[in-house]
């Protein structure tokens, strides 16, 4: 390349920057992420403490990635760009045969797995109440015949075994329910959590673990009560083109169950599922409301009551729940923090339901609140 092209082409590339600086502190800061389904970081405040311990520069240095001009046209066009060069992975999520996108997964270490199934079996040798342990699968697992060849993804299954074979609450068996049923739309195409058909299948475990009846499919009354839903995995893929999912309900929500936000004094009703959430991005909150420490179902039915300790896989399973159980509570040892085993004597349950993704057990450091004595992570 001679020196006037070398130089045509620094010049292009110092009026592209030049540009974008100069549009960068004109353009209005953009506080939440629609596409990323998250906060960004706007203009930091200056002082000279900040600027001395380092954290305004910091700030600063992600204000202008945050910030940058058309940021969502540049992650999709980087994301483009690795498609052409056939990186079929941008950003720790995978684009699979049919416009799927699925999150990578690392396996923890085994020492780590066992320190979670001793938090366990703590929780299990402290109560009369039977424990009962379920970790589900996600699509990286259930649907790998999705991956691209050859996609570096290490095994649920491996983690799921593992930790069974330590553990003494009574295991269930998701992964065999979903696996039965992998061809189905049993996860989100764009979103990490599986389906309410997936959590359909995952109730079916339980009861068989339980011994409780599982109504048919046939039985329940679907809704698709949106069809433009994006998830987690299309927030941080780029991969902006893919089709949205849908997002369906089995269990109407008629009114006839009491469901109470614990956190709030008193405890405040609120609904099986909140529609607001439909005008959003974050359209899986609909389930129950999103996160919360502490949820209190009372159905009106006949039958036992369940302490489910659990991460946001349940939010979708809970309607299904109220079928058997007089009483649900959902319990988020990420906001709650208090014993469950005095909380299941102090409250009368009948069992105790401890059930995480695989991908959440893998990385959550909340799990020692399972035996409060046990020194944390």
């Amino acid at each position: 390349m001679n020196r006037k092209a070398n130089i045509i082409i620094i010049a292009v590339f110092v009026l592209f920057l030049g540009a974008f600086a100069l549009l960068q502190p004109i353009m209005p800061d953009v506080e939440f992420s629609q596409q990323e389904n998250k906060y960004l970081q706007t203009l930091p405040d200056f002082s000279l403490d900040a600027l001395a311990d380092g954290d305004f520069t910091a700030d600063f240095e992600k204000y202008t990635t945050d910030q940058f001009p058309f940021r969502d046209a540049w992650v999709a066009l980087k994301a483009r760009c690795e498609l052409l060069t056939g990186k079929r992975e941008n950003n720790g999520v995978y684009y699979c045969d049919g416009g799927v996108l699925i999150p990578d997964f690392d396996a923890p270490a085994k020492e780590t797995v066992d320190k979670k199934i001793g938090y366990l079996n703590a929780l299990v040798d402290g109560t009369d109440i039977p424990v009962y342990f379920g970790l589900i699968p996600g699509a990286g697992e259930v649907q790998a015949s999705l991956l691209p060849k050859n996609a570096p993804m290490d095994s649920q299954q491996t983690v799921i075994d593992w930790a069974y074979g330590a553990s003494r609450a009574h295991n269930i068996d998701v992964q065999s329910a979903l696996s039965a049923h992998k061809d189905e739309y049993i996860f989100y195409r764009t979103d990490h959590h599986w389906t309410s058909l997936g959590a359909f299948y995952g109730y079916g475990a339980l009861c068989e673990a339980m011994d409780l009846p599982a109504p048919s499919l046939a039985s329940y009354d679907r809704q698709t009560v949106s069809e433009d839903f994006y998830g987690t995995s299309y927030s941080s893929s780029g991969f902006a083109w893919v089709r949205p999912d849908a997002i369906e309900t089995f269990v109407p929500d008629d009114g006839s169950v009491t469901v109470l936000n614990c956190e709030k004094d008193p405890p405040a009703a609120g609904p099986l599922y909140d529609t607001s959430f439909l005008d959003v991005k974050d359209k899986y909150s609909m389930f129950l409301g999103g996160n919360c420490a502490l949820r209190s179902i009372e159905t009106g039915h006949d039958g036992p009551s369940l302490l489910l300790i659990r991460d946001s896989y349940s939010d979708s399973l809970a309607p299904f729940l109220l079928e058997n159980f007089s009483r649900v509570d959902l319990m988020d040892l990420r906001y709650y923090r208090g014993s469950p085993a005095q909380y299941a004597e102090e409250n009368g349950f009948d069992s105790i339901l401890v059930l995480y993704s695989v991908s959440t057990f893998s990385t959550d450091r909340n799990l020692y609140m399972l035996a409060p004595e046990m020194e944390g992570f």
